[in-house]
């Protein structure tokens, strides 16, 4: 396999670490937290219905504040709590969904999302939310439907189809997601961050000479920005010029783009230059990373890239310590576990290193039968033992 090959395979889960980001990104939209394509009757029939009591009260609060802090698992058994008795059960029961399709479970999202849209509040939110659901539990085409109705809903929400593009990258569905970012493109043509989206659908289903195409398209209509600057690192990623990776991550942060994403490929990009403890360029990444892990220690891709750094200092409670959040914010990462088998290993606890070698095996046992069971030419021949940021749907 050529280096430029194994880069690929290396950046093969690229969104996998972004799902809640995305969600995060649609708290911040702040729509769903009110009713704003919901007529005025049918909000005050929702509060006629119920006779709300002040813990009901309580735990929607709480709850809702937890899911703005991206806290999506500690939130639901609040958000239990509160639907069917406060007084926003809107807000409840969106919430709640929002929260079971954050945590991976798009089952007990789906009927939750129906009810809503058949108890009147068929908005663009819902719609839009239903449609990652049912990408998350493989039902493609409802998906594709659901993102249709959305969109017309809310003609001129871009944001609707990075979404579902997102959902579609955290299930490996990199055919279904070229199809959500075509049809944004059909109507926002001039996308820097459809294209740039694109460009990674393009690039994961092998076809690099496209990927290029759309990498530097959206350069080009957002010139100086932050996707600029993250799209022309990914791109030199994908083709295996780590040095042009990090020439193009460095100039981005020199001039004042310090978006978590873009600090992350910097100090990945170092990572993958072969650095070492001691090096200018080894401070350079640590600080990088460390700066996106406070502005999003939410963000997988930075705790994992940081605690790769840290081991390579043999400082291993502390690489444990950022490896195991990867872990927890996302667990179906193959890159997690090999790192955590490393230090586990280095430290002496053999046992838990066979653990985590054992999730290993079944991960890349389970994208080896995806890759075998995929139709068509475009196969993603990665094993799934993958690593690397990407770029979230929330941009400026």
């Amino acid at each position: 396999m050529g280096v430029g090959a194994r880069l690929r395979v290396a950046l093969a889960d690229v969104a996998l670490m972004s799902v809640s980001l995305s969600l995060l990104a649609q708290v911040g939209a702040n729509r769903q937290f009110q009713l704003p394509q919901t007529s005025q009757a049918q909000a005050a029939s929702d509060r006629s219905a119920r006779n709300p009591d002040s813990q009901a009260e309580e735990e929607l609060q709480k709850g809702t504040a937890l899911t703005r802090a991206g806290s999506f698992a500690e939130a639901i058994p609040h958000l239990l709590a509160a639907r069917g008795r406060a007084s926003n059960d809107y807000a409840a029961s969106f919430n709640l969904g929002l929260c079971f399709v954050a945590t991976g479970q798009p089952k007990q999202a789906i009927p939750i999302l129906t009810a809503l849209r058949a108890a009147g509040h068929d908005n663009a939110d819902v719609n839009n939310l239903l449609a990652q659901a049912y990408v998350g539990d493989g039902q493609n085409q409802k998906a594709l439907e659901a993102l249709q109705e959305a969109s017309k809903l809310a003609p001129e929400d871009e944001k609707l189809y990075l979404f579902v593009a997102d959902a579609c990258m955290v299930k490996q569905e990199y055919g279904v997601g070229l199809q959500v970012v075509d049809l944004g493109l059909d109507r926002f043509p001039i996308s820097a961050h459809l294209h740039y989206q694109r460009g990674m659908f393009l690039a994961l289903l092998d076809d690099l000479d496209a990927s290029k195409k759309d990498f530097d398209q959206a350069r080009g209509l957002a010139p100086e920005t932050d996707i600029a600057f993250v799209a022309a690192t990914q791109k030199a990623m994908f083709e295996g010029d780590v040095l042009e990776a990090v020439r193009a991550a460095r100039e981005g942060v020199k001039k004042g783009h310090h978006d978590y994403v873009l600090l992350t490929l910097l100090g990945e990009a170092l990572l993958r230059s072969g650095i070492s403890p001691g090096q200018p360029e080894y401070t350079e990444a640590q600080e990088a990373l460390e700066k996106s892990v406070a502005e999003r220690p939410n963000y997988a891709g930075s705790q994992l890239a940081l605690g790769k750094l840290i081991l390579l200092d043999n400082r291993l409670g502390d690489a444990i310590a950022h490896l195991e959040t990867a872990r927890q914010l996302d667990p179906k990462n193959a890159s997690v576990y090999s790192n955590l088998a490393a230090a586990y290993r280095r430290r002496g606890d053999l046992q838990q290193a066979k653990n985590m070698l054992a999730v290993l095996a079944n991960l890349n046992e389970a994208q080896a039968e995806k890759i075998r069971s995929a139709p068509g030419d475009r196969k993603a021949d990665y094993p799934g033992s993958a690593e690397g940021p990407s770029k979230a749907a929330e941009h400026p």
